[in-house]
């Protein structure tokens, strides 16, 4: 039973202020695990003033400075990577294949923005105008449950790369784990007041962070209804924000696809990260030629993904985080079937075998029409649905036809009319046949699933502010 009584405000580990409790679960077992003691308004405060205090120093810092902070973050989250690994799987449950993915992922991110800092050129001439790149101020990054390390890496790492200074809200029921990494990022040594963690409900710390004035940007991650309220929010001060929110990605399957690649790549795409994943592919769009074939190979591909806890290497869908989360997946599954939709595999309750533990049985739903409500909206399990369609037109128009506009895949043998496809998708990243993350390019949403981007040098400039100074 671990209690996790500290926060990490100005360098160093201190009790809050705040005195409410959460318990802490093994999504596996469904037994309770830990403590976190939450931080409040008092917490918050004091964080954020230790944020401006540190910025005028911090944002005066050289390039090379800052390469030297984030190579010595990257070292210090590397070090410790199987403590990391172990609280991961743990507290969140995810399947090996993925913890595996994180934490390098979490490290390299601060390589990745010492990489485009190290070519970012901060002062240019227009005209008779010198502009230059200014750090924004203090950013408050708030976080979700479903990849802890890498967004907390990420946010980060642009703040470093860019001399802002940062007050970080993690999931509070992500503790054991940001405790963990946060002693990794306080052995890198930087300065005091630089980087600040506290664990905390977002109605009390994160309304703190949105509505104070010496906050100059939120970026937030998370749910589409909560990014709308901070929004709303952060104009009363006029806050710059970055909001990276919901998804329902459409998964296109062309009528070229070559399915022995093209199925087990859709499947994965729909349930990475057991389903809890923004970018999941989980509208699966068939063409109507071939929508048999494609049906017999999506039963097949999924009923072969064994669904089972972290320390099964075999299993490819891990547990729900939470009994609220399972709940919810459990009551669109319900709502599919309630809606006329049939079920090609899957169906309600936990997969044979596992008698406890938050694990949702796959499900694939088919005679879905887009006008459904599991055709719309966002989910976060392991729940795809089969639309069908007859014309490439007709597949992008389908793809459109949503709020979200995070993500979209396609498969297809033939590249070019892929990217054909893409380039008519409202999304702001599309992968072809499966087509691995790229650290570099922009990340975020059109329409509702968010504003701004995040990483590489789109990341690093929504943290600046030009100015242009006329001689």
């Amino acid at each position: 039973m671990r209690a996790i009584d500290q926060i990490y405000i100005d360098g160093d580990f201190v009790t809050p202020h705040g005195e409410e409790t959460s318990d802490l679960f093994d999504p596996s077992t469904e037994e309770r695990i830990g403590t976190v003691r939450l931080g409040d308004r008092v917490d918050g405060q004091a964080a954020i003033a230790a944020a401006a205090r540190a910025f005028p120093a911090f944002s005066r810092t050289s390039k090379q400075e800052r390469i030297a902070m984030l190579k010595r973050l990257s070292a210090a989250v590397s070090e410790r990577a199987d403590e990391l690994r172990a609280a991961m799987a743990e507290e969140f449950g995810a399947p090996k294949y993925f913890i595996d993915f994180a934490i390098p992922h979490a490290a390299t991110s601060f390589l990745d923005m010492a990489q485009v800092l190290e070519e970012y050129e901060f002062t240019r001439h227009i005209g008779r105008a010198e502009v230059t790149m200014e750090p924004l101020g203090v950013v408050a990054a708030i976080t979700p449950w479903n990849s802890n390390y890498g967004f907390i890496c990420s946010k980060l790492a642009t703040a470093i790369a860019a001399g802002v200074t940062i007050f970080i809200k993690p999931s509070e029921m992500s503790a054991i784990q940001t405790h963990l990494l946060t002693e990794c990022l306080h052995a890198a040594g930087l300065p005091k007041g630089v980087f600040n963690i506290v664990n905390g409900r977002g109605d009390v710390v994160g309304a703190e962070l949105v509505s104070h004035p010496d906050i100059a940007k939120v970026s937030f991650t998370g749910s589409t209804a909560v990014g709308k309220r901070i929004l709303r929010e952060s104009s009363e001060t006029v806050k710059r924000v970055t909001l990276e929110l919901g998804g329902k990605s459409p998964n296109i399957i062309l009528d070229d696809a070559d399915l022995e690649k093209a199925i087990p790549a859709a499947v994965i795409a729909g349930v990475m990260n057991s389903g809890q994943s923004c970018v999941a592919g989980t509208r699966i769009l068939a063409p109507e030629s071939r929508l048999p074939e494609i049906l017999d190979r999506l039963k097949s591909s999924i009923e072969e993904m064994k669904v089972g806890a972290s320390n099964d290497p075999a299993a490819w869908i891990g547990p729900m985080v939470s009994q609220k989360q399972y709940d919810r997946v459990q009551s669109y599954i319900r709502l599919g079937m309630d809606e006329g939709a049939r079920i090609l595999a899957g169906g309600e309750g936990r997969p044979e075998g596992l008698s406890r533990g938050w694990f949702a049985r796959p499900t694939i739903f088919t005679g879905v029409t887009n006008e459904m409500r599991v055709a719309r909206e966002e989910i976060f399990g392991p729940v795809l649905v089969v639309i069908p369609y007859r014309t490439d037109e007709e597949a992008i128009r389908i793809a459109n036809d949503t709020s979200y506009g995070l993500h979209a895949y396609v498969h297809g043998t033939d590249v070019d009319r892929a990217k054909r496809i893409a380039k008519g998708l409202e999304a702001g990243r599309v992968a072809i046949n499966g087509a691995p993350h790229e650290p570099l390019a922009p990340f975020g949403g059109f329409k509702q699933s968010g504003i701004g981007r995040e990483f590489g040098v789109y990341g690093l400039e929504a943290h600046l502010e030009p100015r242009a100074v006329m001689v």
